[in-house]
């Protein structure tokens, strides 16, 4: 079976809506598909390429705007595939897949997976207003399926009516995590200090992440009655230099380490060194946050924001803690908790680690989207009505 996935950003970008995809299409190459990736050429470099057994091929747009791409070449580019698999948003691309699905209705199986509901200010704002107006609910009607990672995150964000008005049309496929890359392991890099409590948070630092809170983690930071403590801000983007002047604000500059690059190869250690991590995220922005995974994986306790989506990766007081979205003192008091507990805070990543193993991995992912595209391909659904 050929399957298309339609994705706005893919490695080497760094984002979890980029990974996801590839880890999807990785799993679905490995269980037999035939898989191609279609995603914008933004560095322009164009063409095409095959790794781990799929196709990539990066489109040049005809404009972008951001992550958003206008992708006209999809209409005649997706003829031959079995499903086409669009990673929503992807504003630019949806008209062209729309397009094709109303023309084509009988040969064309459109599967969405709906990552999350972005919110932007000014002309980038108004834009995606106008696409979730005119097209999004076009696009929503036209699915066979709406794959999602969390039906929470779906019952409670803009795409609420559209699950009230027929649950049964979405599906849960769980996001993973390669749990022999990130794993429990005693260590400490040489030139970390023992004493020092280490809070970690990893995730980009550009305006399309502006919801992560970075901003409100460092405000936590002198609220913390411990001391003896480092932050690593593990990440890159325009906002960086935002965050750094904040630091030095507060006082805590010297608290506080910016690591802008760390390879896809030495990212396991930041989360195997840390004592907790935090995904302090302010709003629906974030709908699930892999990051969590990587962290439980490794056998770290986590604390992430009390939000749709979020607050289904894990058990509150079980594998870690949640916080009030925004509320930096909240935050200040659950780090302390976990700081302050070294046998809450081993239990907690012990049983972090359980549940990805038992719950999160891209096999299991896999499996899923196989069971979903098996009975995609032999149906014949009409719209929503």
């Amino acid at each position: 079976m050929k399957i298309a996935h339609i994705v706005c950003v893919f490695p080497p970008y760094k984002g979890g809506m980029g990974n996801s995809a590839f880890n999807f299409v990785k799993v679905l190459a490995e269980i037999g598909y035939d898989a191609t990736v279609f995603t914008p050429d933004y560095g322009g470099a164009g063409g095409g390429a095959e790794e781990n057994g799929f196709k990539i091929e990066r489109i040049k747009p005809l404009f972008k705007f951001g992550n958003a791409a206008f992708l006209p070449q999809l209409f005649w580019k997706l003829k031959n595939f079995d499903i086409i698999h669009l990673h929503y948003p992807f504003y630019g691309a949806g008209a062209a897949v729309l397009l094709r699905k109303l023309i084509f209705p009988k040969k064309t199986k459109l599967i969405i997976h709906y990552h999350m509901e972005p919110a932007a200010g000014g002309l980038k704002g108004l834009v995606f207003k106008l696409s979730r107006f005119c097209i999004t609910p076009l696009l929503m009607r036209a699915a066979d399926v709406i794959t999602c990672a969390s039906i929470d995150y779906a019952a409670h964000s803009g795409m609420a009516k559209y699950y009230k008005r027929d649950k049964n049309k979405f599906k849960e496929v769980l996001f993973g995590v390669d749990t022999d890359r990130f794993k429990i392991k005693d260590l400490r890099f040489k030139n970390l200090d023992k004493n020092l409590k280490n809070i970690l948070f990893v995730g980009g630092l550009d305006k399309a992440h502006y919801f992560k809170g970075v901003d409100v983690l460092i405000k936590a930071l002198p609220m913390l009655h411990v001391t003896c403590y480092i932050l690593h801000v593990v990440g890159d983007g325009d906002l960086r230099s935002e965050y750094e002047r904040l630091a030095t604000r507060l006082g805590i500059a010297d608290k506080v380490n910016f690591i802008s690059k760390v390879p896809n190869n030495d990212l396991p250690k930041y989360y195997q060194q840390c004592d907790v991590f935090v995904l302090p995220s302010i709003n629906q922005g974030e709908a699930f946050g892999m990051v969590l995974l990587e962290a439980m994986a490794c056998g770290k306790p986590v604390i992430a924001s009390r939000l749709p989506g979020v607050r289904s990766v894990f058990k509150n007081g079980k594998q870690g803690l949640l916080v009030e979205p925004g509320n930096a003192a909240d935050l200040a008091e659950k780090i302390e908790i976990i700081l302050g507990d070294n046998d809450l805070a081993k239990k907690m990543g012990g049983e972090g680690r359980i549940l990805a193993e038992e719950k999160y991995t891209w096999e299991k992912a896999g499996e899923k989207l196989d069971e979903v595209y098996q009975v995609v391909s032999l149906s014949s659904r009409k719209f929503i009505k």
